[in-house]
């Protein structure tokens, strides 16, 4: 059985084992994509099973799929964040006017508390006061009208009390963020942070996990892996390490091919910067549009190179087309018409497509029915040996 197999056979392993401890309850949301995730010891009223939450943690949707938490004295009021680990809970008013629900805020009856509490008055001043533009006093425009206007004030920083044009509407106790708690003129149209004590869950959130019911009935909370949507983390390893690698180890042969090209196309650059260049004179010559036929090919005069590798000139020691040195024993073809040598097999394979010399581009075809006289060796059809000397 090849590694391939074995690693499919380890993927599908891990797929088909169950998690651990896994919590029955999933969480859900009103908002797929923007929405707060539910979870316990909260539940959606109307989605999830009443043994996913904890008495008093009920959550619904709205039909703006916002999530909506009921409190038994104040009201509904949109829940815009949970942290599960700090046990706490951010709300604040659907239609957009916290500091008039502030009014009439309370948490008796439930079971949560507020985070950090602190103490506002609120004023009704006339139109013409405008001494609020600072940090000590809070307009409250969603209160506010043409001849009035609402201002809220900690309670602390009132002194000498109130201003000539002001009268005291209410004195409210806000439950602050933490963050905002420290300035006395924080936004009042900001969130209101609700905890809670029961049912204890954040040591299990700090670990990882989530809190649920241990059995079908009774309170006994228990600590429960984290479900995970998708693939389990083992097979996500064993994905990644089965594609992963090959995938590497062909990256790096795509790159070493791709080097081996670019490194050819430098030597084949080089070796034609290197070929002869042939400047003819001003005779007219006749250059033919296609290859010469075999039997005229072969009845240019070839040569049997001797030990001393001598050739007459204009030929050098190298074959201009394959750039190879020549040797003793190798059978050369000149052409009558430049006296240019090459290798015969190299020639006679350029002269079956091009009818010219490969150096000076001259016709050989016109000179063959008269041989040159000025060779200072015999050519013929058949091969000879070159002069040692």
């Amino acid at each position: 059985m090849d590694s391939s197999t074995l690693l499919l056979l380890s993927i599908f392993t891990f797929l088909a084992i169950p998690a651990l401890s896994a919590n029955p309850c999933r969480p859900d949301s009103c908002d797929a994509a923007l929405g707060v995730e539910v979870r316990f010891p909260f539940r959606l009223s109307n989605r999830q099973p009443a043994r996913c939450g904890y008495p008093g943690f009920d959550l619904f949707c709205n039909a703006q799929n916002q999530t909506i938490i009921s409190l038994p004295e104040s009201g509904e009021f949109v829940v815009d964040h949970i942290d599960y680990t700090a046990q706490a809970l951010f709300i604040n008013d659907p239609d957009l006017c916290l500091p008039k629900r502030i009014l009439n805020f309370t948490l008796s009856g439930s079971v949560f508390r507020g985070a950090y509490m602190r103490e506002y008055t609120f004023l009704n001043c006339s139109s013409d006061y405008m001494d609020y533009t600072g940090t000590r006093y809070i307009p409250l425009f969603c209160l506010s009208g043409r001849n009035y206007t609402v201002l809220a004030v900690n309670s602390r920083s009132l002194g000498g009390g109130l201003p000539a044009a002001c009268r005291s509407i209410a004195n409210v106790s806000v439950p602050l963020q933490w963050g905002l708690s420290q300035f006395y003129w924080m936004d009042l149209r900001e969130d209101l942070e609700l905890v809670w004590s029961e049912p204890a869950c954040w040591g299990c959130e700090n670990q990882g996990g989530v809190c649920g019911y241990k059995g079908d009935s009774g309170r006994e909370i228990g600590c429960y892996r984290r479900s995970r949507s998708g693939l389990p983390r083992s097979a996500k390893y064993g994905i990644i390490v089965g594609v992963g690698i090959p995938g590497l180890v062909c990256i790096i042969g795509l790159i070493c091919y791709a080097c081996g090209m670019v490194r050819a196309f430098n030597i084949q650059r080089r070796l034609n910067a290197g070929l002869p260049i042939a400047v003819s004179d001003q005779r007219p010559t006749i250059r033919s549009t296609s290859g010469l036929d075999q039997p005229t090919i072969e009845s240019y005069p070839t040569t049997v190179l001797g030990e001393s590798r001598r050739l007459p000139e204009p030929s050098e020691g190298t074959c201009p087309i394959c750039l190879s040195d020549y040797q003793p024993k190798e059978r050369l073809r000149s052409l009558p018409e430049c006296n240019h040598y090459f290798h015969a097999d190299c020639i006679d394979e350029w002269l079956k497509l091009n009818g010219t010399c490969p150096l000076c581009r001259n016709s050989p075809e016109s000179s063959v029915a008269t041989p040159s006289s000025s060779m200072s060796i015999s050519s013929s059809s058949s091969s000879t040996t070159l002069d040692r000397h």
